[in-house]
């Protein structure tokens, strides 16, 4: 259950408008949220000063359009490496999502242009949110769940559900990718596939329609491909947790420069992801 969000905000933007139709989600409605905003360090204290009236400024204004009952907020404008910072207020809030926007950048470019996003991402092990600046935002009623038998995808469906229980009209778009035509073929209505019975039984005790969906190929391209066919409005992947103890204060490079699903997913979706931490 999700009772503690938290948003690093540069500015109104999309990350605010998610933020907005996720708190029209009945299990998120009374949700805790800290609104977080920092400040990098700066070369002189009078341009710190001015960043950090800047950051109060964007803070006010995040709180104004969010509208949010006063009692559930907790304001925080921080100074520091905005990449280290996310991460050490997730843990200091106890956050169970945590909503960072995302310029979409690919996994050598995130890493080339110092993505605090896709550092965070890698740190992390909560539910991240990623909104990238191109997508439109939508009420959510539509999620697409990139689905196998893995516990990720397990726990991903459990989170998927609870979104959608309590939305009239709600549908959970499953998907599974094969890797060639002939794993595909049979059988032939995909809702038979064995794979997807443990979730349809799932959706249908919730009372969520369904809808299941096998994929050929790519499973990045493949999922981003039907996210856009069946107009989903947000999807869910889960992200196992592959970082050894050891390596914990180290981003992931296996994971960022490999041919990582979620990496491909969170820069070519048309709509928000959530990657859901899961550690295996």
């Amino acid at each position: 259950m999700i009772q503690n969000i938290l948003i690093a905000v540069a500015g109104l933007g999309k990350c605010e408008q998610m933020l907005k139709m996720l708190m029209e989600i009945p299990i998120i409605k009374g949700a805790n949220v800290t609104i977080l905003h920092v400040v990098a360090p700066q070369v002189t204290a009078e341009l710190m000063a001015e960043k950090l009236t800047n950051g109060g400024k964007i803070l006010a204004d995040a709180i104004e359009y969010l509208k949010l009952d006063p009692a559930k907020v907790n304001v925080r404008l921080k100074q520091g490496d905005p990449k280290d910072t996310v991460c050490q207020v997730a843990e200091e809030e106890k956050s169970d999502l945590i909503i960072m926007g995302s310029r979409g950048l690919n996994r050598l470019e995130s890493i080339l242009s110092n993505s605090v996003s896709q550092y965070v991402f890698q740190l992390t092990s909560q539910p991240m949110l990623l909104v990238k600046d191109d997508v439109d935002i939508k009420r959510i009623s539509k999620i697409m769940l990139g689905y196998n038998n893995s516990s990720s995808a397990q726990s991903s469906l459990k989170l998927a559900l609870s979104f959608l229980r309590d939305i009239k009209g709600s549908q959970l778009l499953l998907i599974q990718v094969k890797a060639d035509r002939k794993s595909a073929d049979a059988p032939v209505n995909s809702e038979q596939d064995p794979v997807f019975a443990p979730a349809i039984a799932e959706a249908k005790r919730q009372g969520v329609a369904y809808k299941c969906i096998v994929g050929v190929g790519d499973p990045g391209k493949e999922i981003c491909k039907a996210a856009e066919e069946f107009n989903a409005d947000l999807i869910v992947l889960g992200s196992p947790e592959r970082r050894p103890s050891i390596a914990k204060n180290l981003p992931d490079l296996e994971r960022l420069l490999g041919n990582s699903l979620s990496d491909y997913v969170r820069v070519k979706a048309p709509c928000p992801v959530l990657l859901n931490r899961s550690t295996v």
